[in-house]
C-alpha cells in the first residue's frame, strides 16, 4: 500500500487507515481485523480516550503492542468522560490534556503517541494554551505530531494560524465536498487531511442504493436526490466503492482516509476497492454528478 507523508513531518501513513472505533469488542475478533490490516500494508491506527469510554484505546493497545515500531498510532484528546460514565463535557484545558494522554499512554501499552489529535474544539478554548501543552508533550516525547479533529472553519483557521500542527481530521466523500473550499488553507500551513466518512456511512459502497432507500437524507442531499446521484456514480464503469476512495485520493493534501471495519470482510471489501484503478476521465465525471456544498456555520 502507497504511503504519504503527513504533513510537514517524518511520518508517513498508510493512504488507507485504520478507524478503530468500529471493531468490535470482543479482543480476538478485533486482533483478526488489526493483523488484516497489517498484512494488507495499513500502518495508520485511528483511535480517542472518547471511544466505549477507554476500552478502544485497550483494545488497540493489546493488538498492537507487539508492532509498535512498524505503526502510527493516533488517539485524539477533549472529551472528558463524566465522573457518573454517563456522557462526556468539552475539555481543552493544560491540566486534562496532560492528565489524559498519561492515561491514553497506559491504556494503549506505549511510551508514546505519533499523532496527537484535538478532539473538537470551539472558539471559546484557550488556543495558545492548547498549542503550548501540545508543544511541551512533543518536547517531553510522549507525542510525536499533533493536529486537530474538526469541522469548524473559524477553529481550525485559528488551530493553523498559531500552531505546528501536521493534520485536520474530517469528514469528506464525494457526498461531501465541504472540506474542499479549505484545502488551499491546508496546503498554505503545510498540513495534510485526514478523512473519515468517506464511504457516507456505506452510502458510497455497492449496497449504496439499498441504504439510500432507507435513509430520509443525507446532509443537502434529499432522498430522493441521494438515489438519483448514486444511480449517476453507479452508471460509471467502476466499483462505487472505488471511485469514493480515489476521489479523494486524487487530492494532494489527503494524508490519509481513516476507514472503519467491523468485520475482516468489511476490511477486504475497502482493500480490494482501493486496489482498483479510477480513471481521471471518471474522476472528473463524478465531480460533476454530486454537490459541493461549504459550511454554512463556524465561519472564518
Amino acid at each position: 500500500m502507497e504511503k504519504r507523508q503527513l504533513g510537514k513531518s517524518d511520518l508517513y501513513l498508510s493512504e488507507i487507515g485504520l478507524g478503530c472505533m468500529s471493531l468490535p469488542t470482543d479482543q480476538l475478533m478485533a486482533n483478526k481485523i488489526i493483523q488484516l490490516a497489517l498484512d494488507n500494508g495499513i500502518n495508520y491506527f485511528d483511535t480517542a480516550d472518547l471511544y466505549n469510554k477507554g476500552e478502544n484505546e485497550k483494545i488497540v493497545g493489546n493488538a498492537l503492542k507487539n508492532n509498535r515500531k512498524d505503526i502510527i498510532l493516533g488517539t485524539k484528546v477533549g472529551n472528558r468522560t463524566n465522573e457518573t460514565g454517563e456522557g462526556w463535557t468539552w475539555d481543552a484545558s493544560k491540566k486534562w490534556i496532560t492528565t489524559a494522554v498519561h492515561e491514553s499512554l497506559k491504556r494503549l501499552q506505549t511510551d508514546y503517541i505519533d499523532v496527537y489529535q484535538l478532539h473538537g474544539g470551539t472558539m471559546e478554548d484557550d488556543v495558545d494554551e492548547v498549542i503550548d501543552t501540545m508543544e511541551s508533550l512533543k518536547k517531553d516525547g510522549l507525542i510525536r505530531e499533533y493536529g486537530i479533529s474538526s469541522i469548524r472553519p473559524n477553529v481550525i483557521d485559528r488551530f493553523l494560524s498559531k500552531s505546528n500542527a501536521v493534520s485536520v481530521m474530517m469528514q469528506y466523500s464525494l457526498l461531501d465536498r465541504r472540506p474542499e473550499e479549505w484545502f488551499s488553507l491546508l496546503e498554505k500551513n503545510e498540513v495534510s487531511l485526514l478523512t473519515r466518512g468517506t464511504l457516507a456511512k456505506g452510502l458510497l459502497t455497492p449496497e449504496g442504493i439499498s441504504r439510500a432507500n432507507k435513509t430520509d437524507e443525507y446532509l443537502s442531499y434529499s432522498k430522493g436526490e441521494l438515489i438519483e446521484t448514486i444511480e449517476n456514480l453507479q452508471s460509471l464503469d467502476k466499483p462505487l466503492n472505488s471511485i469514493a476512495l480515489q476521489y479523494v485520493l486524487q487530492s494532494k493534501v489527503t494524508g490519509s482516509m481513516i476507514i472503519g471495519a467491523s468485520s475482516s470482510q468489511q476490511l477486504l471489501e475497502t482493500i480490494h476497492a482501493y486496489k482498483q484503478q479510477v480513471s481521471v476521465c471518471i474522476l472528473d465525471k463524478v465531480s460533476e454528478f454530486t454537490k459541493q456544498d461549504v459550511y454554512k456555520e463556524h465561519r472564518v
